[in-house]
This record gives C-alpha cells, structure tokens and sequence, in this order.
C-alpha cells in the first residue's frame, strides 16, 4: 500500500520535468524569437500571482525572505543561467552539464537534511550524466568556458533550491507556496530581461499568446506546483533524478512533432538514462536524524494539516530552455 502510494507520488512529481521537456518545442514554434529571458518571467510571474489571488495568503515572517530565497534559486537565477548556457553552449553541452545536478543534490542533502549518500546514488548519478550526454551530445561541439560556468551554476542553484524547499517546510497550503516562489523569481528575473532583452513586443499573434499561455499555467502554475508536492514527499536527491527526464522528453518530442532524427545511440542513451531514474527511485532512504529547526514566531500556534502527501523535512529544476 505504502510502495503503490510513494509511486503515485513519483508518478506526478515527473510529470513535472516532462512538461518542462516541451519547453524548447513551444518556445522554437509558438514563441517569439529571441526573448527567452521575457518567456520566463511571463511563465513565472502572472502564474504567480494568479495562485497567490486564488489562494489569498501571504507569507508570514521568515517566509517572506525564504519565498525570496527560493524564488531566485528555483525561478530567478536558474532561469538567467540557463539563458546564458543556451546561447553560449550548444545545448547538448549545456544539457550534459545540467545533468550533475543529482549528484550536487545528493551532496546537499548529506550536509543540510542528514541524508546517508550511498554507492548506489553516486553510480545512478553518473550514469544519468552518461545516458544525457549519449541522448543529446554532438561530436565536434565547441566548450565556452562561460557557457560551462553558466550551466553548472544552473544545477548548483537548483539542486539548493529543492534541498531548502525541501529543509523549510512551509506551513502554508501547496499553491500558495509556488504561487510565492513563482511572483519572487518573475519579479526578480524582470528587470533582467528588460535590460537584455528591452521592452515586449508591441505586436504578439495568437500562437504567441498560446504559447505563454501554456508555459504559464502548464509549465508553471501545475509543473511547479508538482514539483514542490513531490518534494515535500520524496527524499531530494530522488526529485532531483526526476528531472533527467526533460531531455528525454525534449528529444522524443522533437523526433514526433518536428520529424527530427532519432539515433541508436540516443536510444540508448534515453535507456540509461531511465535505468539511473528507476535505481534512484527504488532505493530506500536512508537518513540520520536532522537538527531540528528554531521555531518561526510567526507560524502559527496551532497543528495545521499537512497537505496531502507531506513528511516532515527531509527531500530531494530544468534542464528546460
């Protein structure tokens, strides 16, 4: 019963990467070209607030500063890296070097939430680098050495981003939680794009307007909100794994929906890479007992229902442009 429960969990948390997954076919056929920076922050910030207005709650006390923290980590800062992995590393460089982000997760967890790393994670881990780089990797593709700092610099901010999440429980319902980190990392990433990127378009046609509309509610207000569910559920580095998946997905999408070619060697690369999910995933956790946390003075006296699916602090975004 437990064993059915933990894989529906995983089930929906992955659903999360694979929506991310279909972020480089929406931006490369519905999007306007050249503005990544402004597809984030209208994928991040009008989900935000729409989930803040339907939940309405606010942060109180530290989680106004943690909503922030997180909110850069997940959404702000990962999203300009990214931005800056893409356009100076062909992007199955920059997908290759995302893909350590398990392993810096599985480190996190060791020092910040008490998890055990084992044998077991650390070959998982680099057999997901393997499998990501025999899926996306090309012979012959140049290495920037910004490019490369960029897109490590995005999975060290992700990976911290889902151990904190994962180490300060929030003691708000689910939605509004992302809804928070979402307004934070829009509103952080804003003024960056306006300054790269200048000012919106004056003109969008329908598909753009389709195209934002998905990223924001598909690939922001429900992937996220997955997202943060599954790590209030699942140990970190286990999420952290999930997010393999983008690539896979990504690539599929690409050989169905634009007739692009799919390669033996992708194929297996996409096999290994699968294999490394399913050996984190079944894994049992194995944690040491965490120094408890201060008491926040604003969070309330009373017991307040866990959501649905939550354990007390212990746990585990994209590889996605």
């Amino acid at each position: 019963m437990l064993r059915n429960r933990r894989l529906g969990i995983v089930l929906l948390t992955a659903l999360a990467p694979a929506i991310w997954g279909s972020t480089y076919l929406v931006t490369t056929e519905l999007l306007p070209p050249g503005r990544p920076l402004l597809a984030g922050v209208i994928r991040a910030l009008p989900a935000g607030l729409l989930l803040i207005a339907l939940t309405r709650r606010l942060p109180k006390g530290s989680w106004w500063w943690r909503s922030l923290v997180l909110g850069a980590l997940n959404i702000g800062a990962f999203f300009a890296l990214l931005f800056i992995a893409a356009y100076r590393l062909p992007g199955g460089v920059a997908a290759t070097v995302g893909a350590v982000q398990p392993l810096i997760a599985a480190g996190l967890s060791a020092g910040l939430l008490g998890d055990r790393l084992s044998l077991r994670t650390l070959l998982s881990g680099i057999a997901g680098i393997a499998g990501v780089s025999l899926l996306v990797l090309r012979a012959g593709a140049q290495l920037d050495a910004l490019g490369v700092a960029a897109a490590l610099g995005g999975a060290v901010v992700m990976a911290t981003g889902v151990v904190l999440s994962k180490r300060w429980t929030s003691p708000a319902p689910l939605l509004a939680t992302t809804g928070w980190q979402l307004t934070a990392g829009g509103l952080l990433l804003l003024p960056v794009a306006l300054v790269v990127e200048g000012a919106p378009p004056s003109h969008l046609t329908g598909d753009n307007l389709l195209g934002y509309g998905y990223l924001g509610l598909i690939g922001a207000a429900l992937s996220y909100a997955l997202w943060l569910r599954g790590i209030r559920a699942l140990p970190a580095t286990s999420v952290t794994f999930l997010g393999l998946l983008s690539p896979v997905v990504a690539t599929a999408l690409g050989w169905l929906v634009l007739g692009q070619n799919l390669t033996p060697v992708q194929g297996l690369g996409a096999v290994i890479v699968l294999g490394s999910l399913v050996a984190a995933q079944t894994q049992r956790p194995r944690t040491a007992a965490a120094p408890a946390e201060p008491a926040d003075p604003a969070a309330p006296t009373g017991p307040e229902p866990a959501p649905h699916g939550e354990r007390p602090a212990n746990e585990s975004a994209a590889a996605r442009a």
